[in-house]
């Protein structure tokens, strides 16, 4: 495999994707501690899926605010997985932390009656929906925040639902790509069997993230560690990558900006909240 830090010729290149994990759990447990002292709250709920990336987000936030103070709710629909609720119990069992579980299917069945003709793709954004309604009720419950749990790969592919996944204020994860994830989560002693397994959304039976990618998160990690660097996809077949593979997240990441910004506003005056109107902290 060519190395993502310097290229085939051992010139120039993007950072590479080896991480300190010591440093990066240290530097996340700080980022938490700080968002939360600064928004004046104590606990934040993470919706636990029995997948890496919630899993390394309950491990740096019991770390970080402590167990008593993070709630982990399963949050089932019908097909899901019985591995996959397994596997965020033992997240839950792991950390000690309060957990809940409420099974989505009622919720998401109601609205689907009323949609009976909706395609896969239409069913697995109303359940991330209303797992995201769910997650930002249990905070309000107990003046908390959810917190996100997608990664740099995912966001960057636009491999979540608008205005659900991405949707909580605060992500430890959001600038780790998968396979940084995954280091990550085997320096916290998060459990092999979650670490191991295909990644999955899990909203259709037997869908796996690389299978709807078209491509390994390893190959797709490098190819988007070039792009996101300011590559452009000729520099990168020139060092040996496959032109198809380059082509294809390229695609994807083009494709998906729109899924990584704030709604479009009108701007009509010099004050358009998050267009004209910024406080320092937002540049």
């Amino acid at each position: 495999m060519v190395d993502a830090s310097s290229g085939a010729d051992g010139a120039g290149g993007p950072p590479p994707l080896d991480i300190d994990a010591a440093m990066v759990e240290s530097w996340l447990v700080r980022f938490l501690r700080d968002e939360m002292a600064r928004r004046r709250l104590e606990h934040v709920v993470v919706g636990i899926s029995g997948g890496v990336d919630s899993a390394v987000t309950a491990f740096l936030a019991a770390r970080a605010l402590g167990a008593r103070h993070v709630l982990g709710v399963r949050l089932p629909y019908r097909t899901s997985s019985p591995e996959s609720l397994e596997h965020a119990q033992l997240v839950i069992d792991t950390l000690g932390i309060e957990a809940r579980t409420l099974d989505i299917s009622g919720a998401v069945d109601g609205y689907l009656a009323h949609e009976p003709e909706a395609d896969p793709t239409r069913r697995g954004n109303v359940m991330a929906r209303v797992r995201m309604i769910a997650l930002f009720d249990q905070s309000a419950r107990l003046r908390g925040v959810p917190l996100g749990t997608g990664n740099k790969t995912e966001r960057l592919f636009g491999y979540f639902t608008w205005h659900a996944d991405d949707s909580p204020p605060i992500n430890p994860l959001g600038d780790l790509f998968k396979t940084q994830v995954w280091a990550l989560a085997r320096h916290l002693g998060v459990p092999e069997a979650i670490i191991t397994k295909p990644a999955s959304a899990d909203l259709i039976r037997g869908q796996t993230d690389e299978l709807d990618f078209g491509i390994s998160y390893a190959k797709a990690d490098e190819i988007l560690n070039w792009l996101v660097s300011g590559y452009a996809p000729a520099d990168l077949t020139a060092r040996g990558y496959d032109g198809a593979e380059v082509e294809l997240v390229r695609r994807r990441l083009a494709g998906t900006h729109w899924k990584r910004k704030l709604p479009t506003v009108a701007m009509l005056t010099q004050s358009a909240i998050g267009e004209s109107y910024l406080r320092p902290v937002d540049y």
